[in-house]
């Protein structure tokens, strides 16, 4: 018969440097997840966790899974570079394209105005067709 202590996964401490990392990584989940209108509802049934898991995520109370990082890097319209804190690949290249800064921060605005935009889009280009 196994020990119950085997079963049971270790705790393991996080250093000051872990848990800042964490809380940042969750201040920005929370900034682009409120940017682009979705509720904490929504981001945890697309990620398949609890809106209380996401709550945790984004207070830095619960580590990000690994594995979560370029669904939930997709969902907030952002790399995983900028959502871990690191320079995106883009920014080592040099500057981003102009259109490239602008979907950025069009990703970031609520859905409402995403779609507006989206219409105004739609019928430039079907006049230039």
């Amino acid at each position: 018969m196994a020990h119950l202590n085997s079963l049971t996964p270790a705790t393991v401490a996080i250093s000051d440097d872990e848990r800042a990392f964490f809380i940042q990584l969750g201040t920005r989940i929370n900034r682009l997840r409120k940017g682009l209108g979705i509720t904490q509802v929504q981001l945890a049934e697309q990620l398949g966790v609890s809106q209380q898991t996401v709550t945790a995520y984004e207070s830095g109370n619960r580590r990000v899974p690994i594995s979560h990082l370029p669904r939930l890097a997709a969902l907030l319209g952002t790399s995983i570079e900028v959502l871990i804190g690191q320079p995106s690949a883009a920014g080592k290249r040099g500057p981003a394209p102009k259109l490239q800064q602008q979907l950025e921060q069009l990703s970031r605005l609520p859905k409402a105005k995403q779609r507006a935009i989206a219409q105004v889009l739609d019928s430039m280009l079907a006049s230039q067709s």
